[in-house]
């Protein structure tokens, strides 16, 4: 077998996976079927792909496009090996999805591919840099990002900017509330979406729209300033701040807190001793 998988998190009708090929020329490809909505960005390596659609060339920055159902050939005729941020959607996952994209009317892709898009270059970074750091917190709303973006791009529409009604500025309102009430715990999209009545994508976008920023960066600000004051005001320990305010491993933590502070942990806290 040349392709090795891992599964990176997953969650109520999506899962992302890295796979790694490590096939070459000469090698002969295998015909496989695609289970569900397969949306998969190339991150390193070229290979041909082959699907009722057509057949195209993948390079870094593509993104292949599979249909349930269809089957689809992979081969390396011209270079050796490739690694795929592979996201796969159950049709009732997408179909809410397309429901909320302005101009996406069909669910399925009609090409194979997408070619390297520069509004989607900022989102596949985002995915790949949670998969080297072991992020899978973030894949839930990366994942209906990535899913949007993609029914947008292939509908040949963008989505439309509009100005948030009152009640969905409500709906967001809603949600920060449940955030600063609840940020020590484990909280999912779906879960903020369900408290707002309103649909994960179309939530997700509101959120954004309001916000200005996305509900998981929400949530780990929320935690971050949280941890930023209780290491200026008490004495307890920095392990005991971070899993206290709902990070899972102390390096997680100080990563996350030196990028959105500009310090570590301790230099912060040192900082307030020395003003003592």
């Amino acid at each position: 077998m040349t392709t090795a998988q891992k599964t990176l998190a997953s969650g109520h009708g999506w899962q992302v996976s890295d796979v790694v090929c490590t096939a070459v020329a000469g090698d002969k490809p295998f015909e496989e079927e695609h289970r569900s909505f397969c949306v998969a960005a190339v991150t390193r390596g070229t290979f041909r792909y082959r699907t009722r659609q057509g057949t195209t060339m993948l390079a870094p920055g593509a993104i292949l496009l599979g249909n349930p159902g269809a089957c689809y050939e992979c081969g390396h005729e011209h270079a050796a090996g490739d690694r795929c941020l592979s996201f796969h959607f159950t049709p009732a996952y997408m179909e809410r999805v397309v429901a909320d994209v302005p101009g996406a009317k069909r669910l399925g892709f009609a090409d194979p591919r997408l070619p390297p898009l520069p509004a989607l270059t900022p989102l596949l970074a985002e995915a790949e840099a949670a998969r080297e750091t072991g992020d899978s917190d973030a894949f839930e709303e990366l994942g209906l990002r990535i899913a949007g973006a993609v029914a947008a791009a292939a509908a040949g529409s963008a989505a439309a900017t509009r100005t948030p009604s009152r009640r969905d500025q409500k709906r967001v309102a809603e949600a920060v509330r449940l955030i600063e009430l609840n940020a020590e715990r484990p909280l999912s999209l779906t879960e903020l979406a369900d408290g707002t009545a309103t649909s994960p994508y179309h939530f997700l976008r509101i959120f954004r729209q309001v916000a200005g920023l996305t509900p998981y960066q929400f949530l780990l600000r929320t935690r971050l300033h949280r941890a930023a004051v209780r290491l200026r005001c008490s004495d307890a320990t920095i392990s005991t701040i971070a899993f206290d305010e709902g990070f899972n491993d102390l390096s997680t933590f100080n990563r996350r807190f030196r990028r959105e502070m500009g310090e570590a942990p301790g230099a912060y806290r040192a900082r307030r001793t020395r003003g003592r």
